[in-house]
């Protein structure tokens, strides 16, 4: 597919979406969705490379937009102020070539592959936490999200408001979800493949996912469920920063 042609969606305006949607940009994507309806915080500046101290209380989908508007190209950008709910997320996505998405909850992350799953739109998933983060990018067919994990956990695990994050970490794997994006857009994506980055040590891995025999969204012809009702669990679905 032409890059010029392609339409992205970027799930959360964090540390990794930040990255992520500007090496998008860079790259000629013709269409760049940006979701999240969170605002700017002081505290994100170390990390949220499109944010100045000037946005500080601005929706971040619109800061987000006017920063990448200034590096200037061809790609166009659609804030979306919104966060992705069980409701409405299969509709969104379908929208999409591809999804990247960077939320800091397990819930979000787990709606997001699979609307993607039964839509049948890929995703790349990403995290990141202290010195570490991990980017996935599945197809249709799998392996999946749930072939990783296999639901959502039922203790919310730290994210990195509460257990901190090195900024250049996000970085990287922002960067590296951009790259796998990209890689399908342009029909060479790496899937089934977790790569996994130690800022400590300066190191990638690449590590083979295997398909999850009885996995609930790609073990069978077709994706059987929408996952939960944990999606449904108030906050635990606030929009990923």
């Amino acid at each position: 597919m032409p890059r010029k042609n392609a339409r992205a969606l970027v799930v959360g305006l964090g540390g990794l979406g930040c990255p992520a949607a500007i090496a998008l940009a860079r790259a000629g994507v013709g269409h760049v969705a940006l979701l999240d309806d969170d605002e700017v915080d002081p505290s994100n500046l170390h990390r949220q490379i499109l944010y100045r101290e000037g946005d500080v209380g601005a929706p971040k989908v619109l800061a987000a937009a006017r920063a990448l508007e200034a590096f200037g190209g061809s790609s166009r950008f659609e804030p979306i102020r919104a966060r992705l709910l069980p409701e409405t997320a299969l509709e969104l996505v379908r929208r999409f070539d591809v999804v990247i998405e960077g939320a800091d909850n397990f819930p979000t992350k787990f709606l997001a592959a699979d609307a993607c799953g039964l839509a049948g739109v890929p995703v790349v998933h990403g995290a990141a936490v202290r010195w570490y983060g991990t980017a996935l990018a599945a197809g249709p067919s799998g392996p999946c999200y749930r072939c990783l994990f296999e639901d959502i956990p039922e203790d919310e695990a730290p994210n990195c408001d509460e257990a901190g994050v090195m900024g250049p970490v996000v970085g990287v794997v922002g960067a590296l979800q951009a790259s796998l994006a990209l890689g399908v857009l342009d029909g060479q994506a790496p899937f089934g493949r977790l790569f996994t980055f130690d800022g400590k040590a300066d190191t990638l891995r690449a590590l083979a996912v295997p398909k999850r025999p009885g996995c609930a969204l790609c073990a069978g012809p077709r994706p059987r469920a929408l996952a939960r009702e944990d999606y449904l669990k108030g906050a635990a679905c606030r929009a990923p920063s």
